[in-house]
């Protein structure tokens, strides 16, 4: 017996990395999976292909599971809801999808090409909601479903030369967190996860210095895709109904739960403000709390468990 007995997935990105691990898994918890993947590179720059995909599909198959294969990108809504019907006319339904689909173009904000922040929003924002959107009306019909989308702590937190990465993660938290309250009352969940781990997107990452090196070094030898999987199955299956809205974080065997943006301090002035007054007495009483502007590496400095 598995935790996704009986149930019907598609999982995006689904060749290699967290993808393909979260496909492997569903599938040896029960349940039937589509394995979406374009193929593509990371930059999302080239045609993709239906092999890797299939690759993965047939893993399945021989390790006795039920699986089949989609070339189809996130970005694209109508290949989307085609990859919807075909979970339908495979295996007779669908009931969660886990949605790690993603790309980079990493570059300094200053001297970011309008292609490349639109090819990575099309990807992780746009993404997000077609496959959310291309679902969302049969889980609410059937009043069944869950989405694990994934964030990252680029958008969470931030990381110097992926701005566009950052904006297209922080925006999924917001999608997810209303999918969540609408979806409440219709028993759909919606949860996302920042993880840590070694992929090809990881390892595509320019290290420019030592600190860079060492932080690689600890991901690489200490963080895996599979330890990733098993929060993105846990969360897909119906024994996590009471778990929605929730942002969590993976790094090793370390699961972590985030909180999300809540008033820390405020200030008041009978009179009300004015500019000059907000910069001598506002802006100085708050500076204490205010939230300083490190990287991801600043909070999480030490080694994973």
């Amino acid at each position: 017996m598995g935790v996704l007995d009986g149930r019907v997935l598609i999982v995006t990105g689904a060749a290699g990395g967290i993808g393909k691990e979260c496909a492997l898994l569903a599938a040896r918890e029960g349940a039937k999976v589509v394995v979406n993947d374009l193929g593509g590179g990371l930059t999302g720059g080239d045609s993709g292909d239906a092999g890797p995909a299939e690759q993965t599909a047939q893993e399945i198959r021989a390790a006795g599971g039920e699986a089949v294969s989609n070339s189809d990108s996130v970005s694209d809504m109508a290949g989307v809801k085609a990859m919807v019907e075909q979970a339908r006319d495979s295996f007779g339904g669908l009931h969660a999808i886990i949605n790690p689909a993603g790309i980079l173009r990493d570059g300094m904000f200053h001297k970011m090409a309008d292609s490349d922040w639109d090819a990575v929003i099309a990807v992780h924002l746009r993404g997000a909601y077609n496959v959310s959107r291309a679902s969302i009306e049969l889980f609410r019909d059937q009043q069944d479903g869950a989405y694990v989308h994934f964030t990252s702590t680029s958008g969470l937190i931030g990381n110097i030369g992926q701005a566009n990465y950052a904006a297209a993660k922080l925006g999924v938290m917001g999608l997810s967190r209303i999918i969540a309250m609408e979806g409440a009352a219709k028993n759909v969940r919606s949860n996302i996860i920042a993880p840590f781990a070694w992929t090809r997107m990881i390892a595509s990452i320019p290290v420019k210095d030592e600190a860079g090196a060492q932080r690689v070094e600890r991901i690489k030898n200490s963080m895996r895709a599979d330890q990733v999987a098993q929060l993105a199955i846990a969360l897909a299956a119906p024994a996590s109904r009471e778990v929605s809205g929730q942002i969590f974080a993976v790094r090793g065997n370390e699961v972590v739960l985030f909180n999300q943006p809540r008033p820390v301090r405020s200030v008041a002035r009978i009179e009300g403000w004015t500019p000059q007054t907000l910069i001598d007495q506002a802006l100085p009483s708050m500076k204490a709390s205010f939230t300083d502007v490190g990287a991801s590496a600043s909070v999480f400095p030490y080694d994973p468990i």
